[in-house]
């Protein structure tokens, strides 16, 4: 039923009605690029899982490069988020990678399309997910530093932490192709171990007390 100005139709307004139609269009493309390959994926699939016409899907997409692109974009954006989040404001080396590492895991774990979208089914993604290395490598970087101190040789604290970030994605990718077989826990221990051994020996300056 129409309501005032017309804008509404069942209790919703048009604006909440496009963001809606845009949610499922997102939701149908993880579940196709994470099942199909990219070139199997036409515009007519994910408009057919998602239930909308191709009007729709254009008024959000250009085409389905640029769906693929914006999927991929936001499906880190969740995952980086949640990472950010996990790590407490202050704490040893060890306190701050081990929610990290369990986070990550558990989330790849419980969202197997997602993780699949991130790290396997977009290979058209590849410069893309080569920024993301070093996106990836900051964000974690100013999450080490909230143990405190400066780091003495800055390059070198940037080269091992974007090396971390490089290892860590390589060993995901394994895990996400063998289907997540080994326990997200001990992978995330493993994660943690590799990670404080890693950085540990990174030299730096403690905050003055």
């Amino acid at each position: 039923m129409a309501g005032r100005g017309r804008e509404l139709y069942a209790g919703r307004s048009r604006e909440q009605r496009e963001a809606e139609r845009r949610d499922r269009i997102v939701a149908a493309a993880v579940h196709l690029f994470a099942t199909r390959d990219y070139d199997e994926v036409t515009v007519a699939d994910v408009c057919a899982a998602a239930k909308v016409s191709k009007r729709y899907f254009y008024h959000h997409f250009t085409d389905r490069a640029d769906l693929l692109f914006r999927v991929h974009t936001e499906q880190n954006a969740w995952l980086l988020a949640a990472l950010v989040a996990a790590g407490p404001p202050r704490g040893s080396l060890e306190e701050l990678v081990t929610p990290v590492m369990a986070t990550l895991a558990r989330m790849l774990r419980d969202h197997p399309e997602r993780a699949r979208v991130i790290y396997i089914n977009a290979p058209r993604m590849e410069v893309r997910r080569r920024g993301l290395l070093h996106e990836e490598a900051v964000l974690l970087g100013d999450l080490i530093l909230r143990t405190g101190g400066t780091p003495v040789d800055q390059r070198l604290f940037e080269r091992a932490v974007l090396a971390l970030v490089a290892g860590v994605t390589e060993l995901i990718i394994e895990w996400v192709m063998q289907d997540f077989a080994e326990p997200a826990e001990e992978l995330a221990g493993h994660l943690t171990t590799i990670a404080v051994s890693m950085l540990a020996g990174v030299p730096v300056v403690p905050e003055p007390a």
